[in-house]
């Protein structure tokens, strides 16, 4: 069983030096443990720092790419390098590495492929009133998105099995964290969350650049995920919307023409509009929800591919015939 401790570093060279140190070198299940740094872009010592400290495995970028091109470049040299377990940390030592067992001990045993780190960020004493309230409720239209209830939306600290990896796929240039937790509910992964601990903060976060910009970015990607797994629940939600609106204007219209009134003729202009709107939304909804087949196809199909590309059979047929 081998293990790869996966880092996205982008200038990082004064606090890897540290979160190398602490990585584990051996744990209980696992046969070996290497490391793997994907380096975006650094203009600093980044590579050197991570070569002196024992690094195996250096992925190098020319430009920074950002932060999900990184860890989706990290999953899939892991993978090529035989990785049957991916563990995925940041640079700036904010996770303690010594509950990288805590991820991993629910793959080895089977009840899990993919497993978060919970930071407890409703209750975490160095985020603000609001940034905790922020964190809670953007963990909550995570869950109700992926169908899966998420204490921690947003954690990096987390192992992946070589089958979630293999069937990962980030498509946002912002983060990942959201986006491949949508990915997995929507494709029923079985996904676990285990208490972890968190160290002093080196650094402000570079992902939330200001609040505004946090959350532009991050309610995009969780429309943009919803809508690509559930594109029939969210068109048909906003047809029944855009139907009702038609349907009231239709009956306060007939409330008036029963009473005497036959005016308000742009009531009935308006709720003609409405309803036309409503059903060519849940018709695109139709559409979308046939593409989204077609999609599913083509995910099982890169899936099948990555593996040929590997050397691995697929575990539902059977050994590749040589």
């Amino acid at each position: 069983m081998k293990l790869i401790i996966q880092i996205p570093s982008y200038n990082e060279a004064q606090t890897l030096a540290a979160t190398l140190l602490t990585l584990p070198k051996a744990m209980p299940g696992i046969d070996q443990i290497e490391y793997l740094i994907v380096d975006d872009g650094s203009t600093d010592d980044t590579v050197a720092v991570a070569r002196a400290s024992g690094v195996q495995h250096v992925v190098r970028f020319a430009q920074n790419r950002g932060l999900a091109n990184a860890f989706a470049a990290g999953l899939d040299a892991a993978l090529r390098l035989g990785a049957d377990i991916i563990v995925n940390t940041d640079a700036d030592n904010q996770y303690q590495s010594e509950d990288i067992s805590r991820l991993v001990e629910p793959i080895l045993a089977g009840r899990a492929e993919m497993v978060i780190g919970d930071r407890g960020v409703t209750t975490l004493p160095t985020f603000s009133p609001f940034k905790r309230a922020l964190q809670g409720l953007g963990s909550w239209v995570v869950g109700q998105a992926s169908g899966v209830a998420i204490p921690d939306a947003t954690s990096g600290f987390r192992a992946l099995s070589r089958e979630a990896a293999l069937r990962t796929l980030v498509l946002s240039n912002y983060s990942y964290t959201l986006e491949t937790l949508i990915q997995a509910g929507a494709r029923h992964l079985p996904i676990a969350y285990v208490p972890v601990r968190t160290n002093p903060q080196t650094r402000p976060s570079r992902l939330m650049r200001t609040l505004t910009h946090y959350l532009t970015h991050s309610t995009a990607t969780i429309i943009r995920a919803y809508t690509t797994y559930r594109p029939l629940r969210v068109f048909l939600a906003m047809g029944a919307v855009l139907i009702a609106g038609g349907l009231a204007l239709s009956l306060r219209y007939l409330w008036f023409y029963l009473q005497g009134d036959a005016g308000h003729t742009q009531s009935v202009i308006l709720a003609a509009m409405l309803l036309i709107l409503g059903f060519q939304v849940g018709l695109i909804g139709l559409i979308a929800d046939l593409i989204g087949f077609n999609r599913k196809i083509l995910e099982e199909v890169l899936y099948r591919l990555r593996r040929l590309e590997l050397g691995q059979a697929d575990p539902e047929r059977g050994p590749t015939p040589s």
